[in-house]
């Protein structure tokens, strides 16, 4: 019993580091947002290590998946289930500080194919320990499925496929879309809410200085508020999660006014997605000029997004001779409609109909 209750831990956990950490490879730059997300000053306040998110999201996937493919085939099992009872134990703490202090949404575990709440995800965690810890008080039950070449053999080829397909994708698109604004996608529906649908219940809350002391007050306790009192802010506290759409935060805001219903109606529409422009690629960049020209010459009207202000606008339309019309999103929002900075979507009547990485505007269809 105690040898099948074993094997089959050891499948379980096996399969689950694997499918989860190839989705987290499959969109490794979306993984590495989650990480800076942890490392930014209302998290864990680590901001020194925001510009090594990339380079960590890609080197902790691949380790997901390697030790996954490592526990399978009984690859120096002692060494195996030590590392992953140390990454789990490390997981099952961001997930609970997550949940506990309500700072990350969501922990990405396995990145826009299936979200998790942060209690759901510390849940996950546990369920994992379990698993992990009746694999490492029964080590000497873990055998090698191969013999040793062949064995290595899996392990070194799993490394070598892992590191091919983080630089495929770090140079193109993901290899499988899971986001709201995948090809195919209607914008506008997909901001829609259904009719019916459950809505968020919000509390007001009233912070006034009392005695040099900031105080919260409800709606009910105002007429308690003590005389002296000066009001400081007032925020809204999520009391009952409502229904979400999809697509909840996108818009084409210029001169303070947001174009997004109009331009969504454009029968053909190229977007030219750059979420920061000062971080935008060069390479990238100089393409944009002549994608505009074709797009414009085919019947397309050409516009850019960016979360960048008037001057960085202004700047790199004099760098790269852009003669486009910029509109303002969230920058959180265009990173989620492509990971490439910069990058190009191609919009019939507001469906998505193409998403196309910088490096690959040989393949634009127009």
């Amino acid at each position: 019993m105690k040898n099948i209750i074993t094997q089959f831990s050891r499948l379980f956990v096996g399969v689950l580091f694997i499918i989860s950490g190839l989705i987290k490879l499959n969109d490794p730059v979306g993984f590495s947002y989650k990480l800076a997300e942890y490392f930014s000053e209302p998290v864990f306040n680590m901001p020194f290590l925001e510009p090594l998110a990339l380079g960590l999201a890609v080197f902790l996937v691949i380790l997901e998946v390697v030790l996954g493919v490592m526990l399978l085939v009984g690859y120096k099992s002692k060494l195996t289930i030590w590392a992953l009872l140390l990454l789990i134990v490390f997981f099952t703490f961001l997930t609970f500080y997550s949940a506990y202090f309500d700072v990350v949404k969501d922990c990405g575990c396995f990145g826009d194919a299936l979200h998790l709440t942060p209690w759901q995800s510390f849940t996950k965690d546990v369920v994992l320990l379990f698993f992990i810890l009746i694999l490492f008080f029964n080590q000497k039950l873990i055998k090698p499925l191969f013999d040793t070449p062949k064995t290595n053999f899996a392990v070194y080829v799993s490394v070598v496929l892992c590191a091919l397909m983080a630089v495929w994708v770090l140079n193109h698109n993901p290899i499988k879309d899971f986001r709201p604004y995948k090809v195919g996608t209607n914008i506008e529906k997909g901001m829609e809410i259904p009719e019916g649908a459950p809505k968020s219940v919000v509390e007001m809350i009233f912070i006034y200085k009392v005695n040099g002391v900031d105080k919260e007050f409800t709606e009910k306790d105002l007429m308690n508020i003590p005389e002296g009192a000066t009001f400081v802010d007032r925020k809204d506290k999520v009391i009952t999660e409502g229904y979400i759409p999809p697509i909840h935060d996108f818009t084409m805001t210029k001169d303070d006014s947001d174009y997004k219903e109009e331009l969504l109606k454009e029968p053909k529409l190229v977007i030219f997605v750059t979420y920061d422009l000062a971080l935008s690629e060069a390479a990238g960049m100089k393409k944009l000029a002549k994608v505009s020209a074709d797009a414009k010459a085919k019947g397309y009207k050409v516009v850019a997004m960016t979360a960048s202000g008037a001057d960085e606008i202004a700047k790199a339309k004099k760098q790269y001779g852009l003669d486009t019309d910029f509109y303002f999103c969230d920058a959180t929002a265009l990173k989620t409609v492509e990971r490439a900075n910069p990058s190009i979507v191609v919009l019939h009547n507001g469906t998505i109909v193409q998403k196309v990485h910088y490096n690959d505007v040989d393949d634009l269809k127009l």
